[in-house]
């Protein structure tokens, strides 16, 4: 199974937000382990950056993180293409919209996130980690 994976669920995982983390890591458990490919967009990687000093203390811990991070996931590039393809989206927020188009080009089979109503016009449907992860495991066990 193929996922790209929306900023506000890694952003759960290395803030330790609840009561979101332990559906969140699992996600990322589960690429670490090979059991499922998982992506984000290189923007999103930037995006973390910043973010994520609300929760690390320092530069050095926001580096570690995100080099652990690329070693679990792959990294999808975001052409110029993808960036004008994203504007015929029928979607309303244009960072959410690049996010689709992207995953639509990488052939995802989900987006996870914990924000559904943005992407409810995505051509890749969207699915929350507990839902991801609830559906992982029933199909695991057919």
């Amino acid at each position: 199974m193929n996922v790209l994976i929306d900023t506000n669920v890694i952003l759960d995982v290395l803030g330790k937000r609840e009561p979101f983390f332990q559906h969140s890591t699992s996600i990322l458990m589960l690429a670490a382990k090979n059991k499922i490919s998982a992506s984000i967009t290189a923007n999103s990687l930037t995006d973390l950056h910043y973010l994520l000093k609300k929760y690390l203390k320092n530069n050095e811990q926001i580096k570690n993180a995100l080099k652990s991070l690329i070693e679990i996931l792959d990294i999808v590039d975001i052409t110029k293409n993808d960036c004008l393809k994203a504007f015929d989206l029928p979607m309303d927020d244009y960072e959410d919209a690049l996010l689709a188009f992207c995953a639509k080009r990488v052939k995802a089979d989900y987006i996870i996130t914990r924000n559904i109503k943005d992407f409810l016009n995505s051509p890749v449907n969207p699915i929350t980690p507990e839902d991801f992860i609830s559906r992982f495991f029933a199909e695991e066990n057919i």
